[in-house]
């Protein structure tokens, strides 16, 4: 039961100042996703939203939040009632993630949310979070990130909050998506200064004594609130003069605070506010520290009741932070009068916040200080495993302060510096780098300035990164030899990067076909990764295990590893100003499992992460990976045209940065042939044939993969037993290898293939076999993707011994594709017929670019227009040309002389 009451607007304050200014800014444009309004208590947030809201006619859903809503279930519960109460109506779908167990359902929820808005064609949903500061919920805060990045147009979000909210904000403002509204944007204008005092606080004050005010405040409602409380004592009169007695009107309001309330306070207020401005966030474990006392929590409360200018940052009343600009007047004020107790305290804060893991707070307080010798030491002690955590660019950023000759001469800041480098994906800067390293080295041990240990540590570090770079140029050989080097040492240095060592070797067995070995090393990598506390790396270890258990069958296995290290990293990742840490293995992996499972939604919840690094410029291989993961996706919805469009985008990056790819991509070719038969374009699916006989895989999985394409495009064309002669040696492997997904999928088709072929008895226990195997993991949608002719096969065979619950699920899947799809053949390649319909200019611009192995992307910026009207042309060549992808359109083209 959710409490209707929390979906009501509040009631019209009828003394309300009426602020168009303000009002204006907040009506949602296209771009706009977020508007946020962050300001203490009192200054009119929810009196300027409930404005708003009475000023337009676009649906609004309210929810006035509570404490007990910062748990996610209930939160989001009630998010999706206020949303149903007013603008969706009861959503089925989104419940049934609500209302099943387990953190991923939440996000679920969220993405089915995200889909309904698109599939009702919802054109305004505006989503009112009043008292947004009582969620402190990191997965909350995660999931509120998450719908803001993937929101529709339609979503606008408007939060209402005391303290900023712990989300990207930054990111999203850089990105045009958000508004923000603070105290310096609720500062009052002339007019409604006088509003203030005279209407809403009852002060007779005339027009000359509220502009005095009003400038000296520079508008701030919250000075000038404290102006009043601070005379209610008084008559306008004395108040006036109090306030204006210092004379200079134009001063700023810094001036206001040090000499209207900081100078008015106790002497041991004023001092407790003067020493603790040194510290950005405070706590009374912090403030204890540095002062030498036990009685800060009091002193910090009866801040927060008396309204001095200290924001809460949590509901616990554990963190705080003074306005920025009252702790830049208290600062100001203190290192001037007492510059040395100023220096000695921010020194206590900053050693505090290092043994209490706050590194970062600590290293900004260290930029303040300016102190290089320390901050020198820190990055030493901390460095190595905040890059490895996940803040690489943050380590980078903080090395450029040291003056150069400091890392010049420091080889452990050095490595630092080409580790950053590497996760940062600039690899051309690194090679000069190592080797003025090893350089360094050299001369140290040379003149013995240098123990043993350190540099046996250093010149492991140097050989783990130079296997890495090995890699990346294809060198395989070399990237063992390194990494079996740095593994033979490793235990007899002190560097935590066993992780790091055992995710190459898994890399290299990945990329020689030796999945058993690689599935060994990557378990050592994960285990290593969580001692080490090497989040990334144990992210991308873990996804890369889930990936290869996946296409060996093990899907809840692989379930199990991907969720676990996801939950692992995010309990340490719980600020989500961080960045998000995602890994091409891991979510790819989840897309795959769920999408099996026949969960879409879920699918999509980790494929959408995944698609900013498409164009912000990820790794060569995990480009191919991302787009073949998506690929199949858009397959499994039946949009087999974005598939191959998908697949094409792939084999440009495969073909034009093959050598900086880690790994064996996977076998494009086919799922590429796959489409081309759901499109009922046979002529275009032969195209691949002789890339799927020619291609000699190392990768067991590519390998397999390929000859059961080929065996697909056999049946197709008629040739059911030259099929069954691939698949009759391919099924003894994949069993002897136990590839259960594989060996699942050959099934399926051998099955088809006996059933062309009158072997009806015999295609049934194929299929049965088949089934029985599926039915462990839930394997449904492979046997939809076989399309009519198993559908049939499935309608026709007996299912005795075959779990009921199982069926219950894939049967109605099955339904649907029970009868042949009525889909036109794509006209023959070998036609020579004239167009019927002549290609425009635009279209010929276009096939000259495809031509030139361009992009879609590349081809939008070419012709200066967006990539949906470049989607557009491709269709109507595809239309006009009769083909159903760029290789089909080229080779039609070619004939008619289109191209070269």
């Amino acid at each position: 039961m959710l409490l209707a009451t929390k979906f009501m607007r509040p009631a019209a304050d009828p003394r309300a100042i009426a602020r168009p200014r303000l009002l204006e800014r907040l009506q949602p444009d296209a771009a706009r996703r977020l508007t946020a309004i962050t300001a203490p208590a009192g200054y009119g947030k929810t009196t300027l939203v409930n404005q708003w809201c009475a000023a337009h006619d676009q649906p609004v859903a309210w929810l006035s939040l509570d404490e007990q809503d910062d748990e996610p279930r209930r939160f989001w519960s009630y998010v999706i009632g206020a949303l149903e109460n007013t603008i969706l109506g009861h959503q089925e779908s989104i419940h049934h993630y609500l209302d099943t167990p387990g953190a991923e359902h939440i996000e679920g929820a969220l993405t089915a949310f995200i889909n309904t808005l698109i599939d009702q064609s919802v054109e305004h949903a505006n989503l009112i979070l009043d008292d947004y500061h009582l969620i402190q919920d990191p997965d909350i805060q995660r999931q509120i990130t998450f719908l803001v990045d993937h929101a529709p147009p339609a979503l606008h979000l408007v939060l209402l909050s005391r303290t900023e909210p712990a989300l990207p904000l930054s990111r999203w403002r850089v990105k045009g998506w958000m508004e923000g509204l603070h105290a310096s944007d609720l500062a009052f204008s002339e007019s409604e200064c006088s509003a203030f005092f005279n209407n809403y606080m009852g002060l007779a004050l005339d027009d000359e004594k509220v502009r005095a005010i009003w400038q000296r405040t520079e508008g701030w409602a919250a000075a000038m609130q404290l102006t009043a409380l601070s005379g209610k004592s008084m008559n306008s009169s004395s108040l006036s003069r109090a306030v204006l007695s210092e004379g200079d009107h134009s001063r700023q309001i810094s001036d206001y605070i040090l000499t209207e309330i900081l100078d008015q306070q106790r002497p041991d207020v004023r001092d407790f506010l003067l020493r603790t401005s040194v510290c950005r966030r405070l706590s009374a474990e912090l403030c204890n520290s540095i002062l030498e006392r036990d009685d800060s929590q009091t002193v910090l409360e009866q801040l927060v009741h008396a309204n001095l200018f200290i924001i809460p940052l949590d509901t616990r009343d554990q963190w705080f932070r003074y306005h920025d600009l009252f702790r830049e007047a208290l600062t100001q004020r203190f290192s001037q009068t007492e510059p040395e107790a100023y220096r000695e305290l921010q020194a206590r804060a900053i050693r505090w916040l290092l043994n209490e893991d706050y590194l970062q707070e600590a290293i900004v307080q260290l930029l303040q200080l300016e102190d290089w010798d320390w901050l020198e030491q820190v990055l030493e002690q901390y460095g190595n495993n905040l890059i490895h955590t996940g803040f690489h660019e943050l380590v980078h950023k903080w090395l450029q302060y040291l003056p150069e000759e400091r890392t010049t001469r420091n080889p452990r800041l050095m490595m630092l510096q080409i580790w950053a480098l590497f996760f940062l994906n600039r690899l051309n800067n690194i090679e000069p780098l190592l080797e003025q390293l090893e350089d360094a080295l050299d001369i140290r041990v040379a003149n013995s300035d240098d123990n043993a240990d350190v540099a046996l540590a250093l010149h492991n570090e140097i050989a783990l990164i130079r296997s890495y770079m090995a890699r990346t140029r294809s060198d395989h050989s070399s990237a063992q030899h390194l990494t079996q080097q740095v593994l033979k040492d490793i235990d007899h240095t002190n560097i935590p990067l066993k992780s790091v060592t055992y995710y190459g070797i898994g890399l290299d067995c990945y990329a020689n076909g030796d999945l058993a070995s690689a599935t060994h090393a990557l378990e050592s990598a994960v285990e290593h990764g969580r001692r080490e506390k090497k989040h990334a790396t144990t992210l991308s270890s873990g996804g890369l295990l889930a990936w290869i258990l996946f296409y060996q069958g093990e899907m809840d296995r692989a379930l199990d590893v991907g969720t676990s290290v996801r939950e692992w990293v995010n309990s340490h990742h719980t600020d989500p100003q961080q960045p998000r840490l995602v890994s091409c293995w891991q979510n790819s992996a989840m897309v795959q499992i769920h999408r099996k499972k026949n969960d879409l939604t879920l699918a999509d919840t980790h494929m959408n992460p995944l698609l900013p690094h498409l164009d912000s410029g990820s790794e060569p291989g995990q480009h191919v990976v991302i787009q073949y993961t998506r690929a199949h996706l858009a397959f499994s919805r039946g949009q087999y045209q974005d598939a191959m469009e998908y697949l094409e985008d792939a084999e440009r990056v495969q073909d034009q940065k093959r050598d900086a790819i880690l790994f064996e991509p996977p076998c494009l070719e086919a799922l590429h042939v796959r489409c081309h038969l759901a499109l009922g374009d046979r002529t275009g699916a032969q195209t691949w044939r002789e890339r799927l006989e020619e291609h000699n895989y190392r990768n067991p999985i590519n390998r397999e993969q390929a000859r059961i394409g080929l065996a697909r495009l056999l049946l197709a064309d008629g040739q059911a037993e030259e099929a069954i002669n691939i698949l009759a040696p391919l099924r003894l492997s994949t069993e002897k290898g136990r590839h259960i997904k594989h060996l699942i999928e050959l099934l399926a088709v051998y099955a088809v293939c006996l059933d062309h072929l009158d072997r009806g008895e015999q295609a049934a226990v194929m299929l049965h076999r088949a089934l029985e195997l599926a039915s462990r993991e839930r394997f449904l949608r492979l046997f939809v993707e076989e399309g009519p002719a198993l559908a049939a096969l499935f309608r026709r065979m007996p299912h005795h011994g075959l779990p009921l619950a199982f069926l219950r699920e894939l049967d109605p899947l099955l339904e649907a594709e029970s009868a042949p799809a009525q889909t036109e053949p794509a006209p023959a390649m070998g036609s020579t017929e004239a167009l019927l319909e002549p290609l425009s200019q635009r279209e010929i611009e276009v096939l000259t670019l495809i031509h030139a192995g361009h992009a879609n992307k590349e081809i939008a910026q070419r012709m200066s227009v967006a990539q949906t009207t470049v989607k557009a042309h491709i269709r109507n060549l595809y239309g006009k040309l009769g083909a159903s992808s760029r290789t089909g359109a080229l080779a039609r083209a070619r004939e008619l002389g289109l191209v070269d």
